[in-house]
């Protein structure tokens, strides 16, 4: 009997950080599963006709502000079954730890930033951390700024680790308008762009005549 499977290979939806200058990837957040539904919100960016000349009205001052929403779902069910040692003693922590990490300075940066506001320094800048990448399949890789994040955990062990949890997730779409046209992220912006212009030019267009109308 054959072993090859009809069953298509389902990818996997991931958060990934990367550091901004090099493009290094850095870690790679998988999610244990696809959301059942990911909504997306296009605000564009239009110029104020202040000048009172209506062409203004079609003109874009850049790419327009992307949100993205989805929840993720996390079970420690199945390493609880295969009596995976760091989930029996941990349950979902690891995981949930590394989301809530892409929202946080590492402590090592705080602690340098400490160490040089008492040696008296007049400007600490504000921490950089890696940039996060939201990959949903090889057409959507994009930077994002996690905007909102919230956990909901409905489940726990005897130990009162996390066994069955929701993360809710409100993203933002980096273009090159924040990140600049020379960063790998401002690269993966516009390489993002030139992949919805190639599909929107596989759409085979309508006709005048299915609308009922000769001309406009």
């Amino acid at each position: 009997m054959s072993s090859f499977s009809r069953s298509p290979r389902v990818l996997r939806a991931a958060l990934a950080l990367m550091e901004p200058l090099s493009g290094r990837v850095q870690q790679i957040i998988p999610m244990q599963y696809n959301p059942d539904s990911l909504s997306r919100t296009l605000q564009a960016k239009g110029v104020q006709a202040d000048s009172g000349e209506h062409v203004e009205a079609l003109r874009l001052k850049g790419p327009p502000v992307e949100t993205i929403r989805l929840e993720a779902e996390l079970d420690a069910s199945e390493g609880l079954a295969n009596g995976d040692g760091q989930t029996v003693a941990l349950g979902l922590h690891p995981q949930l730890a590394a989301l809530e990490a892409l929202l946080h300075p590492s402590s090592s940066a705080l602690l340098a930033n400490q160490a040089l506001a008492a040696l008296g320094s007049i400007e600490i800048l504000p921490m950089q951390g890696a940039l996060p990448l939201f990959i949903f399949g090889p057409q959507r890789i994009v930077p994002v700024r996690i905007q909102e994040f919230s956990i909901t955990e409905e489940a726990f062990d005897p130990a009162l680790n996390p066994i069955r949890a929701r993360v809710a997730l409100s993203l933002r779409v980096l273009s090159v308008d924040d990140l600049g046209f020379m960063q790998r992220g401002g690269h993966l912006f516009i390489s993002y762009l030139q992949n919805k212009e190639a599909l929107a030019r596989k759409l085979t267009g309508g006709s005048l005549q299915a609308l009922g109308l000769t001309g406009i």
